[in-house]
């Protein structure tokens, strides 16, 4: 059984890049309260040229390579700059970097995607609302089988005072 991605390591060599992205996929969920575990870190990030540039060295630094790939190619920027989703193994775990989501893009999701406090950083999640349209949208086993747990967790947190 594969053990969880360290997805604060990750995160934080990301955020020391500066790379634009978004949390999204069951961490994102996890980061907002559903008591889950997941074993991998699935990020939006925006294809901006600038923004490949330093999600590329982020990944050198991550000793990133394909999924399922003998060959161990490590991804470069004709990868980065597609909308596709990148499947990786990095040196703390799996981690899938995403040019799209679905239909949207960084840009089209950054709006749904407030700052959270993770430690000494800040940090895009996805909202929950919003992973629950992304997970129904893809209609897949996995996705369908975290619903109830994600609308369970949106509806503690409605009602739940605010701070």
């Amino acid at each position: 059984m594969p053990t969880p991605t360290k997805s604060f390591e990750v995160i934080e060599i990301l955020v020391r890049h500066e790379v634009e992205f978004i949390v999204v996929g069951m961490t994102a969920g996890v980061l907002q309260g559903a008591p889950a575990v997941t074993f991998d870190l699935d990020i939006l990030y925006s294809l901006s040229p600038v923004n490949v540039d330093r999600l590329l060295d982020a990944l050198v630094e991550l000793e990133a390579i394909f999924r399922g790939d003998e060959r161990r190619l490590k991804p470069n920027r004709s990868h980065l700059e597609s909308r596709g989703h990148k499947l990786l193994m990095t040196k703390f775990g799996i981690v899938d970097v995403l040019g799209s989501l679905g239909d949207y893009d960084f840009r089209d999701l950054e709006g749904d995607a407030p700052a959270l406090a993770l430690g000494p950083m800040s940090v895009r999640v996805l909202s929950l609302e919003r992973l629950i349209e992304a997970k129904e949208k893809a209609g897949r086993d996995k996705d369908m089988a975290v619903l109830p747990l994600l609308r369970a967790t949106l509806a503690r947190k409605r009602q739940s005072p605010k701070d």
